[in-house]
C-alpha cells in the first residue's frame, strides 16, 4: 500500500489533523497484538473517513469489516445526535478487543458492534443508509453492494477501501479471486446508473459511490 514516496507520505500525514488518544491507542495496540495489522485505517484515512463523515452529517451509518474498530470510531465522529453507527464482522476473536475500545469512546451509546456473516445480518437490518463503508471480503463487495444500494438515501455515500489492492488490479498479469472480483466491483459501480462515482487512488485505494435521486 505504499504508493508514495515514504517523505511524501510523512508529510502528508504532517499536516493532517491528529486523532484522539484513543485512536492513537487503538493503532498503536492493533500492530502490537493483532494479525494483519495493516488492515487498520490509521492516521491519514482515518482523518478522511472522519471528515467524510462530518460533512455528509449521517444519522445511519454501515460499515461491514470492524477489524479492531478505528474506522469505526472515526466515522462515529461525524453522527447526528441521535445517530446510530452499524458495524458487523465475522471474526469473533476480536469481539472483546472492539467492545472494550468502543466502550472507552465517547460513542459508545452509539455504536452497535454486530459479530457475524454481514450477508445474513444486513438484511435484518430496516434502514435508510446515509453512509456506507465496505472494508470485508473483497470477493463478496459486490453482493454487500447491492444489498444496501437501494436503501442508501439520495446524496448517500458507499467507501469500499482497498479497490486498488496494492496495484495488483492495474496489472493484467494478476489474476486471482480477491484482485478480480475488486475489478469486477468497480467495474459494476462504475456502470450504475443510480450512483455517481469516483475512485480516489488515496492509501490502498477508496471507491466513492453517491446515490443519485430526489
Amino acid at each position: 500500500m505504499e504508493f508514495l514516496p515514504p517523505e511524501i507520505d510523512d508529510y502528508a500525514g504532517k499536516f493532517t489533523a491528529a486523532p484522539s488518544a484513543l485512536l492513537e491507542r487503538i493503532e498503536r495496540e492493533t500492530w502490537q497484538q493483532v494479525l494483519m495489522p495493516r488492515m487498520c485505517s490509521g492516521h491519514q484515512q482515518g482523518r478522511f473517513l472522519s471528515l467524510i463523515s462530518k460533512l455528509v452529517g449521517p444519522r445511519r451509518i454501515l460499515e461491514v469489516g470492524t477489524y479492531t474498530g478505528y474506522s469505526a470510531l472515526c466515522m462515529a465522529e461525524g453522527l447526528t445526535a441521535d445517530g446510530r453507527l452499524i458495524t458487523m464482522d465475522v471474526n469473533a476473536e476480536l469481539e472483546t478487543r472492539v467492545r472494550g475500545y468502543f466502550a472507552d469512546s465517547p460513542f459508545a451509546a452509539q455504536l452497535d458492534f454486530r459479530v457475524g456473516d454481514a450477508r445474513k445480518l444486513i438484511p435484518q437490518l430496516d434502514e435508510t443508509w446515509d453512509l456506507v463503508f465496505l472494508d470485508a471480503d473483497k470477493e463478496n463487495y459486490l453482493t454487500y453492494y447491492e444489498m444496501v444500494v437501494d436503501r442508501v438515501r439520495p446524496g448517500g455515500l458507499i467507501l469500499a477501501d482497498n479497490v486498488l489492492w496494492s496495484g495488483k488490479v492495474a496489472d493484467p498479469s494478476v489474476s486471482d479471486h480477491e484482485t478480480d472480483a475488486l475489478r469486477a466491483y468497480v467495474q459494476h459501480v462504475a456502470a450504475d446508473p443510480r450512483v455517481e462515482h469516483q475512485l480516489l487512488p488515496f492509501r490502498d485505494g477508496v471507491m466513492v459511490a453517491r446515490k443519485l435521486g430526489s
